[in-house]
């Protein structure tokens, strides 16, 4: 087990990373012109699979891992220069290509059902969120551990429920510069969790930078 105040490092890192408040802007654009009882079978669906993904990532990350030969500490490094990628295009207050191209945007302009893709994959648990829930669920083979990497899934999956939900009123009140703002200050945090996992990758690649 970790320490009670890792778990809330933990939750705000994949909060931060599905950012469902940064990707209120796309979603009231793909689903701008919908009747609002598909809009909210789309945010229930986008919802459950980002939980679905997250807890999947956190049961079978590590031992596809295992299958494929690939080390952690490689893994952390990995995901870290993915996720530092991210935060500097969202300190820039822009989406990463990571997260889902431009090409991705206009087919899912075209598609009946956009819930599960692109809107749950990549936008909300993509690469980033999937690479970080496996780093965070090897530190510690604790059946609590697991189970509370679990429940912050849930909760994440609950904010993304609210956001999606609250999209169009929020779009009234909030600006896109106070989106923005707050979708920098989250880069920030990410760009800072990505330095530690590359960082700690490459102490136990390279003995020598210890």
């Amino acid at each position: 087990m970790l320490e009670w105040t890792a778990y809330i490092k933990i939750f705000t890192t994949l909060l931060a990373i599905v950012n469902p408040l940064g990707a209120i802007p796309i979603f009231i654009s793909l689903t701008g012109s919908m009747a609002s009882e598909e809009r909210r079978r789309i945010i229930n669906t986008a919802s459950i699979t980002v939980v679905v993904v997250l807890i999947v990532a956190a049961l079978l990350g590590k031992p596809l891992l295992d299958f494929f030969g690939i080390s952690i500490a490689s893994f952390k490094v990995g995901g870290g220069i993915l996720l530092l990628l991210m935060a500097i295009s969202m300190m820039q207050a822009k989406y990463a290509q990571t997260k889902q191209t431009p090409e991705e945007e206009a087919e899912a302009e075209e598609k009946g059902s956009i819930a599960v893709v692109p809107i749950a994959m990549p936008l909300l648990a993509g690469p980033g969120a999937i690479s970080t829930i496996i780093i965070y669920a090897d530190a510690s083979p604790h059946v609590l551990h697991i189970t509370l990497l679990i429940i912050s899934s849930i909760l994440i999956a609950l904010l993304t429920w609210v956001a999606l939900n609250i999209a169009s009123p929020l779009r009234g009140v909030m600006s896109k510069t106070a989106i923005n703002i707050a979708t920098r200050l989250m880069g920030l945090l990410l760009a800072a969790i990505s330095v530690e996992f590359i960082s700690g990758g490459l102490t136990v690649l390279l003995p020598g930078l210890r």
